[in-house]
């Protein structure tokens, strides 16, 4: 065991620069760290530009460096999709080749709606694909006033239900989602994420999405690295959404954050804990606030607020923990609509102990060749804890590249 524990960190859609087959998914051109840099006047990050990220990725504002601290490359997505599911699955080591089901266009079949408004006893208002917001501003006064309920998608593969937390309640909103989640489970309907959204407030322009988010995800087809470390009595605890994302399988422990900063307060706080195994942190609101709302200022403004608690963190890592900094697809705010973008994303791995990396001939600029699958990183951690991967995963480890 090379390390105790390893801290991921997956900064929610931090692309860097569309696949080769981006055309496919209409995403040609996509570039969601590079159109950030060139939309903003100003982009103080000093703890990743010190980890070698402008080394990955030319930024306008941001010099590369001689010596970067981290091992870096670029690495390409295998699966087919560009969604958060498919991403974090792919890095915990499955290959999702038939993507989940959209309803981006065409809104939920019918005979779905009325099996959930029989079920529920309200009737659906919304069935489109919107802006968490400006649903709410359009309909939350009708839920509310009538008692419907408002059910949404996005370009994601979800369904999404709006409920107001002082009139619908949230065990009302929780429980309509777990019908939803039942109902859509039939492959003609099956989409890969369940959303409940509550919010506050009673009228139009005052509505406010609340942090009791709650997502339903499909369970994983297969074992992942989570359960391969969980099984053999590792550690692994989530942070924000991941036990969401993977349905609970695998996560030893959680911790639900109520935004990116407050995620990274909390990974820093688990430093102070005394485990062995995997820390894993999703950073939603890059995608959720920024990316999906086509706000590059947001997002340049969001990696900063990162980029200092980024450092509180390097500061209390040991020299026998890893930290590994990457992304799940990406979510270019300069780009058409509101949908996530097919791009490479960006690997970042430095423990305290690098400063001895240079031993064995290791390229002295520390960049590694371009990764074909996100699931090197579920591979790496696997490799490190010396436990097997899951029967039909797919990843190889980089864990030599990097001690």
């Amino acid at each position: 065991m090379e390390y105790k524990r390893i801290f991921i960190v997956v900064l929610d859609s931090l692309g860097v620069g569309a696949m080769n087959d981006a055309a496919d998914f209409g995403d040609t051109g996509a570039d969601t760290l590079g159109h950030i840099s060139q939309s903003v006047e100003k982009l103080h990050i000093p703890n990743l530009q010190k980890l070698g990220l402008a080394n990955l990725h030319p930024l306008k504002q941001v010099a590369p460096v001689t010596q970067p601290a981290a091992f870096h490359m670029k690495i390409n997505e295998a699966s087919n999709g560009k969604d958060t599911m498919t991403g974090h699955w792919e890095m915990m080591g499955i290959h999702t080749t038939k993507p989940f089901k959209t309803f981006t266009d065409t809104g939920f079949p019918q005979a779905l709606l009325d099996e959930l408004s029989q079920r529920t006893g309200r009737k659906i208002i919304g069935n489109k694909s919107a802006s968490g917001t400006e649903i709410l501003d359009e309909l939350a006064e009708e839920e509310i006033s009538k008692g419907h309920l408002i059910v949404y998608t996005s370009a994601d593969s979800v369904l999404q239900i709006c409920g107001n937390e002082e009139t619908m309640g949230l065990d009302n909103l929780y429980k309509y989602c777990e019908i939803a989640r039942e109902l859509t489970l039939k492959d003609e309907w099956k989409v890969g994420r369940v959303i409940a959204r509550p919010y506050v407030g009673k009228k139009r322009g005052e509505f406010k999405r609340t942090a009791n988010r709650h997502d339903y995800a499909l369970k994983p087809p297969t074992k992942t690295v989570l359960n391969a470390l969980q099984e053999a009595g590792f550690s692994v605890i989530s942070v924000g959404k991941i036990k969401d994302i993977f349905a609970g399988e695998g996560i030893t422990e959680t911790h639900k954050s109520q935004s990116s900063v407050h995620g990274m307060e909390q990974t820093i706080g688990l430093t102070q804990k005394d485990f062995t195994g995997l820390c894993f942190t999703n950073l939603v609101d890059f995608d959720a606030l920024w990316g999906h709302r086509r706000n590059p200022v947001g997002y340049a403004e969001e990696l900063e607020k990162f980029d200092l608690k980024l450092g509180a963190l390097m500061e209390v890592l040991n020299e026998d923990d890893l930290l590994i900094l990457s992304a799940d697809h990406g979510n270019d705010p300069t780009y058409k609509g509101s949908d996530h973008t097919r791009e490479k994303v960006p690997f970042l791995a430095w423990s305290p102990r690098f400063a001895l990396r240079y031993k064995n001939g290791l390229p002295e600029n520390g960049l590694l060749p371009e990764g074909e699958t996100f699931a090197l990183i579920g591979a790496t951690v696997a490799d490190n804890f010396g436990v097997p991967m899951p029967a039909g995963t797919i990843g190889r480890s980089i864990l030599e590249k990097t001690v």
